[in-house]
């Protein structure tokens, strides 16, 4: 496959995050905090310690900023807003909005686009920038715990550090791990790590994954032009979310070309014709015209030029030493509680490779609160967040805690309040009236367990009901919020108010009917 070759923009990329002529430090004696990994997790942990006035070291073996900048949040977003170009130019043209054919989006060009946002973004997470402006003492190279207090750095010369510290942060966070999927190492596949480095278009893309990131990217690449076919063992996408919620995607997903096979079991994969063959059975009930396709084994095949694998993900514990720190972990991560301590209580842990909730924001958030544990009293607690998150595809759909499947799995009564966004007067107008607001509120109580809105901004409109859920306000306090008219973000209140109206049950109509008269 054609991938990406290096040019001035990963050239710049490499040079900030991983820079070959960098010169490792001298340690000046026992640091106050080690943190050993530079993504989102390290470098924040790294950048609040010294503006305390810890003594600080950061250790990164691989690229400075992680999955994020490199290979996750940044280019992801960057190609999904291309693609939205491409979808923009696709509803103009339905509305007939255009007086002549329509441009088109060059591949190229959003990839190119990609690289160069990237490489701008690449110099705020740089070991330059934390050295000179943070006074952080950056090591680049593989950090392997040699007791519960020391650590050794080798560098890519080989040169080593022995490093001595009173406290330390595991944040090497997690990467992308291959399914057990017979056959698979036989074919030359994609993940999020090697899928932004394509140089050309793939003609036939098939994705593994019909949660966030496959929806997400499948999206994008049917919009840009590929043709995309999607398979997940679920009966529908984005399974966390409720049905009602997923069946907004995946109408979106197939209005937008990308076919999809859900309830599919892979079986195997192998080399075929001129690309890759992705061999499954399926539930006869699932995906009728599928079945029908099936041989008499029961298997069935789609092939595709390009396999992205959008499934699976390991934390990256490996060479790191943890044994001789005393340290426990698991195939899922690092072993910490509630405070982000691990089983030595010098070390905390934070980010991917601790907690099950694998986002950037979430590695922010235990971040802040692994370093305060770390250099103060331990009293911060994981359980006390209120998180949020995000997936972007057209239309988003933003969600924080309990959805409404999930408030029935755990036995929760609860209320339910929903407005529809074609109802909303901003979303008629834009063109984006796919969608709804859902508030879910502990049964006969103003309390809010959760929200999810599907719209377009819906990670910008989700927050004030993550506000809201944080100081405890209710949900009559979102009834209450004067929005600016026309606004998508009308509809949280809108669905906030169904609240107030259920209130207004037939005996207090009575008793207001009995006021106004007596009022005449």
């Amino acid at each position: 496959m054609n991938m990406l070759p290096e040019d001035q923009y990963n050239r710049t990329l490499l040079d900030n995050v991983h820079p070959g002529d960098w010169q490792n430090p001298r340690p000046p004696g026992r640091y106050n905090l080690v943190v050993v990994g530079g993504g989102t997790a390290g470098l924040i942990c790294a950048a609040i310690a010294s503006a305390l006035g810890a003594r600080t070291a950061l250790v990164e073996r691989a690229l400075m900023g992680g999955d994020c900048l490199n290979v996750g949040c940044v280019p992801s977003k960057a190609v999904i807003r291309g693609a939205r170009a491409a979808g923009e130019l696709t509803w103009l043209q339905n509305e007939n909005l255009l007086s002549a054919l329509p441009p088109s989006v060059s591949f190229e060009a959003v990839m190119e686009r990609m690289r160069r946002i990237r490489a701008a973004i690449s110099g705020h997470d740089s070991p330059g920038r934390y050295r000179d402006e943070f006074g952080v003492d950056v090591y680049v190279g593989n950090g392997t715990f040699t007791g519960p207090a020391t650590l050794t750095v080798t560098g890519d010369d080989g040169s080593t550090r022995d490093l001595t510290f009173t406290r330390g942060v595991i944040a090497t966070g997690a990467r992308a791990a291959a399914p057990p999927i017979p056959g698979l190492e036989t074919v030359s596949y994609l993940t999020n790590e090697t899928l932004f480095s394509l140089t050309e278009l793939p003609q036939r893309l098939v994705v593994i994954g019909a949660g966030p990131i496959g929806c997400e990217m499948a999206q994008s690449f049917a919009r840009l032009g590929s043709a995309v076919t999607v398979l997940d063992m679920a009966p529908r996408v984005l399974p966390r979310e409720d049905p009602d919620v997923a069946r907004v995607v995946q109408e979106q997903l197939v209005d937008d070309g990308v076919r999809l096979i859900l309830g599919a079991s892979i079986q195997r994969v192998a080399p075929g014709g001129s690309g890759i063959a992705v061999h499954y059975r399926i539930d006869h009930g699932a995906d009728a015209a599928a079945a029908a396709a099936a041989t008499a084994s029961g298997e069935t095949a789609v092939s595709g030029t390009h396999l992205l694998v959008a499934i699976g993900r390991a934390p990256n514990l490996d060479n790191l030493g943890l044994e001789a720190a005393g340290v426990a972990f698991t195939r899922q991560g690092v072993v910490v509680d509630d405070h982000l301590r691990t089983t030595n209580r010098r070390i905390f842990a934070a980010g991917d490779v601790a907690v099950p909730l694998q986002f950037t924001h979430m590695a922010e958030a235990t971040a802040g609160i692994a370093v305060q544990n770390a250099l103060f009293l331990a009293t911060a607690r994981v359980s006390k967040l209120t998180v949020p998150w995000t997936t972007y595809t057209t239309p988003e759909v933003a969600h924080v805690g309990l959805s409404e499947l999930e408030a029935a799995r755990q036995g929760v009564e609860v209320d339910v309040y929903t407005h529809q966004m074609e109802k909303v007067d901003r979303a008629r107008l834009e063109g984006e009236t796919a969608g709804l607001v859902k508030l879910i509120v502990r049964r006969g109580r103003k309390e809010i367990l959760g929200a999810t809105v599907v719209a377009a901004h819906a990670g910008e409109t989700i927050a004030e009901v993550v506000l809201a859920m944080k100081y405890r306000l209710g949900v009559d306090a979102l009834a209450s919020v004067i929005h600016p008219y026309p606004t998508q973000s009308e509809a949280v209140k809108r669905a906030a108010a169904g609240y107030l109206k259920k209130k207004l049950t037939p005996r207090t109509k009575g008793i207001m009917a009995r006021w106004f008269a007596w009022r005449r």
